[in-house]
């Protein structure tokens, strides 16, 4: 195997800096801010409905989630979502939406592999690791309350 020297590499290097194209950093940041701000204003929109039908907002925020999830999971069904995350990046990422995007997408991918080895293995690919950490480090803080509050 030939190595390539020093010179060779440099030269390589400005020849894909030359060819390569320059992102939009600002035009993606400002995509972003205003996706993500606009899935976080429907959010908050549906909080404000259920904290409007009685419950408190303690209380109202665990529809909230469901609700942003199902509309995240419905929108990757359809094909939508991954045509906002194409045009708005980590905007459209960052949400619960986004969360539910990245179980569904593979889950959809998968399907022709069956319902077990495919939507259900592909499904937890992404999901399983935040699971299990929600999972561990709720028993690690119900450990810590106990020993320091007692039973």
């Amino acid at each position: 195997m030939v190595k390539a020297s020093n010179r060779q590499k440099e030269a390589y290097q400005q020849l894909l800096q030359k060819h390569t194209p320059s992102r939009p950093i600002f035009r993606n940041l400002v995509l972003a801010f205003l996706v993500g701000g606009a899935i976080t204003t429907i959010g908050q929109g549906v909080l404000n409905f259920f904290v409007s039908q009685g419950l408190s907002p303690k209380d109202a925020a665990t529809p909230t989630a469901g609700v942003m999830i199902f509309l995240g999971a419905l929108l990757t069904g359809l094909g939508v979502y991954d045509k906002i995350g194409k045009f708005a990046g980590m905007g459209s990422a960052l949400p619960i939406t986004g969360f539910a995007n990245s179980i569904v997408s593979p889950a959809l991918e998968f399907k022709r592999e069956g319902f077990v080895l495919g939507v259900g293995a592909r499904m937890f690919q992404v999901a399983g690791p935040v699971i299990v950490y929600g999972v561990v480090s709720s028993l690690v803080v119900s450990v810590l309350h106990i020993l320091v509050k007692g039973v």
